[in-house]
């Protein structure tokens, strides 16, 4: 029977579906009920008013949907009830001060949009320059040329932004997802907020009010060489907001674009002049994918620190390599590298996820169009800023820092399912031979971290050129994104077998107890996931885990410990600047010496 974690006010309860018929409604009453009995309340939840929203992705869940249907096992969701149902929050986009968070939880549906003051004047102002172009008859690119190698060839302004928008639709490959396509179009309008693309506030508004209402161009996921931009992605997108091809919203699904418009009360898009080329030239599926990228890797990264120190306990390792003054009379003189140096690995990724981080994070607040329009002077410059070879090299850099995470943790596996490593039985499970245990969850962990050394190929270092020779350095970026991305997933499931494996070592320790906080941390897997005294089926375990730790499970179970013992560290005999630390920072050897010992 399939069950499905449901949160209620920060409070966890495992509910079963009651049958192959049970609605998402019935799940959350079932889920109320047990919220009152557990907090003695004598309304049982019939007469309340809920919703229910998966917690990874942010969608509300139609509550006469099927619940095997749109739920997975062991997935997890969160209620509202009364009026505490999710509120209506806006992000406001001012071009300047979106983050790589902000933009992974509007992917999400988390939030709405809307512009500020600034931006819409900053807009208006730039569209004021090209309407002056226009008026004069002056000749500028992609307003009344051509492009590409047919720069110099004079187009009719009535002919030519909703032809560049469809010739530039030749993208191939599955679409992105609901949550990357809302990713990619708020991110367009948060660059077109700059104010330095010419477009008017009519298609901005236009573009904020399909956002608002879920309206998601189909959008195949290559076709970019990541300059000029990622043409291909970015014209699919503007081509669902003209009307043409399909769309996706919540209440149509897939359907044809100009009917799920005209169902939400929306006009397709009537492309002024200069609007196609801003529309479609810019870095924003570089930038939007790497978002995602980067903080799927911050959350790894820190439940990678958690995992390790737990792994230490259950190989009985010490942290004297991470502390000079603990554990003066351990027996244990070192242990092997993948123990010892947690510290050194784990630190040098989180320092490259920190330079990446920041590189993303300019990209999601610059003007990657061409030409770019300049309301002070009231001209148009052609510039390079639509070239991706910024966060196309951050994100090859992406994936070689953070699979290290993988290959370190692959080698901590082998040592707890290794007898002669780890004085454990053979592959973590008793009957040896009869049983096989964690034998082939291994094979798995390694066949990922092996793909991911071919992945970690640096695709910017490629480059064909395009567009007869106009164009004849691109960044390959679209493909660095991607691929960053299939890495960190790749290191969210070894991770999660590391996991697994760790936590079922500790059974065979017992009635030996770890720390607070890792022992927080198997309570936590534990509640999805059985201990094992015979072969089962390991795959629904390994997916159980990696939720946990793509919805970052781990590291919010250890959270408070941390900031408790922040509150508490005194620096003692080490010295911040050997580790170039700022104030208020932590040095990863303490934080894993807390955690382990």
């Amino acid at each position: 029977m399939r069950r499905v974690s449901v949160c209620i006010r920060g409070e966890w309860f495992r509910v079963p579906c009651s049958g192959p018929r049970a609605s998402v409604q019935s799940l959350g009453f079932e889920a109320l009920q047990r919220y009152h009995q557990a907090k003695k309340l004598e309304d049982g939840g019939r007469d309340m008013e809920f919703s229910m929203r998966r917690c990874w992705g942010g969608e509300l869940l139609h509550p006469e949907d099927k619940a095997e249907d749109v739920l997975e096992d062991d997935d997890f969701v969160q209620l509202g009830k009364g009026f505490q149902l999710m509120h209506l929050h806006y992000i406001s986009l001012d071009g300047n001060s979106l983050t790589t968070a902000d933009l992974v939880n509007l992917g999400r549906g988390l939030f709405k949009i809307k512009l500020t003051p600034e931006a819409e004047e900053k807009v208006m102002k730039g569209r004021e320059v090209i309407d002056a172009f226009i008026r004069e008859d002056k000749v500028a690119y992609g307003v009344n040329t051509g492009f590409g190698k047919f720069a110099r060839t004079i187009i009719p302004k009535e002919q030519l932004q909703e032809n560049v928008v469809r010739s530039h639709c030749a993208g191939v490959g599955a679409p992105l997802s609901v949550e990357r396509t809302r990713m990619l179009l708020v991110l367009r309008i948060n660059v077109l907020a700059k104010g330095h693309s010419g477009i008017s506030m009519e298609t901005l508004d236009a573009m904020i009010k399909a956002f608002n209402a879920s309206c998601l161009s189909w959008v195949p996921e290559k076709g970019t060489v990541g300059a000029s931009g990622d043409l291909a992605p970015l014209a699919h997108l503007t081509l669902g907001l003209m009307g043409e091809g399909r769309m996706w919203s919540p209440q149509s699904s897939w359907a044809d674009a100009r009917a799920v418009l005209e169902g939400h009360g929306l006009k397709p898009l009537v492309l002024k002049p200069k609007e196609g080329i801003a529309l479609i030239n810019g870095t924003q599926l570089i930038s939007s994918l790497g978002a995602e990228a980067v903080e799927r890797a911050v959350g790894v990264a820190r439940q990678a620190d958690v995992i390790g120190a737990l792994t230490l306990e259950a190989l009985k390792g010490t942290t004297k390599a991470f502390h000079s003054e603990s554990h003066r009379s351990c027996n244990r003189v070192q242990d092997a590298y993948t123990l010892r140096c947690i510290p050194q690995v784990h630190g040098v990724v989180n320092d490259t996820i920190a330079f990446v981080q920041n590189v993303i994070s300019t990209e999601l607040n610059s003007a990657t169009d061409n030409p770019l329009v300049f309301a002070e002077t009231g001209e148009t410059i052609s510039g390079g800023n639509f070239h991706g070879e910024y966060p196309a090299k951050a994100l090859d850099y992406l994936a070689i820092g953070v699979h290290e995470l993988a290959s370190i943790s692959e080698r901590r596996i082998e040592r707890l399912v290794n007898p002669a490593l780890s004085e454990l039985p053979a592959f973590l499970v008793q009957d040896g031979g009869l049983n096989s245990g964690f034998m082939i969850a291994h094979c798995t962990a390694a066949a990922l971290v092996s793909e991911n050394k071919a992945l970690c190929h640096p695709s910017s270092v490629d480059s064909l050129s395009t567009s007869a020779a106009t164009e004849d350095h691109v960044s390959m970026g679209g493909w660095a994104a991607r691929k960053a991305l299939r890495v960190v997933e790749h290191v969210e499931q070894v991770l999660a077998i590391e996991l697994l494996a760790a936590c079922q070592a500790l059974e065979f320790l017992r009635p030996l107890k770890t720390t607070t906080p890792l022992e927080k941390v198997y309570e936590l897997l534990r509640s999805v996931v059985s201990p094992w005294d015979r072969d089962r089926i390991m795959s629904p375990d390994i997916e159980a885990a990696h939720t946990l730790i793509k919805q970052q499970k781990v590291w919010e179970t250890v959270q408070p410990y941390m900031d408790e013992y922040r509150t508490k560290l005194t620096y003692l005999s080490v010295s911040e600047a050997v580790f170039s630390l700022g104030p208020g920072h932590v040095p990863l050897h303490a934080t894993s010496s807390y955690i382990s010992s």
